[in-house]
């Protein structure tokens, strides 16, 4: 593979604008440049707790199994992100969200029914997993808002939706896992 990017700098996006990958310019702020920002955003985070959760791993070595399902959840939000900055390009199969699917059914089963609203809080590790859940609402809101001007296909917008869900059940695991009781919402006392 050759150089995909020779200088990193071009001074061609100084006025508000950026390219995309058909040759199209549109402002910085257009809702596709909006959504690619939310899912680099997302993916950078998503990095974060994976590095956290390597770190993680000689203390409590069930994280590992966290590590091999949200690891390649970053290429497909490259993936992704490919699809929103080349609109005619596909990379994202619609088997990606069954294998989601799989580990939410999976991980749900470990960690029980949910009987409270939990906050995001605990462990340094399950606040940044409810870190990355946040992100891919965020994410997932801006590639909502593409699709009403834009339509993208379906199996991208299920991909992230899908993916918050996941990182919720992955922040209820990482409790189990650590042996760290669930953070509950206690509501306001009334006078």
């Amino acid at each position: 593979m050759g150089y995909r990017l020779s200088k990193i700098y071009t001074r061609t996006g100084d006025k508000g604008e950026t390219g995309l990958a058909d040759g199209r310019r549109v402002g910085k702020d257009h809702p596709r440049i909006e959504a690619i920002g939310e899912l680099d955003t997302l993916n950078s985070q998503l990095g974060l707790l994976l590095a956290e959760l390597a770190e993680a791993t000689a203390q409590y070595p069930a994280l590992n199994e966290l590590i091999e399902v949200l690891g390649p959840c970053q290429h497909r939000l490259f993936d992704l992100g490919g699809e929103l900055a080349m609109p005619e390009y596909q990379a994202l199969q619609p088997g990606e969200v069954e294998r989601l699917e799989a580990v939410i059914d999976r991980w749900n089963e470990e960690v029980g029914p949910l009987e409270n609203f939990i906050l995001p809080a605990g462990s340094r590790l399950i606040a940044q997993a409810h870190v990355c859940r946040s992100f891919a609402r965020s994410a997932e809101r801006r590639c909502q808002h593409l699709n009403a001007v834009e339509p993208l296909r379906a199996a991208g917008l299920a991909y992230i939706n899908r993916l918050s869900d996941l990182l919720f059940v992955a922040a209820r695991l990482i409790a189990r896992r650590q042996g760290i009781d669930e953070v509950l919402w206690k509501a306001a006392d009334k006078p």
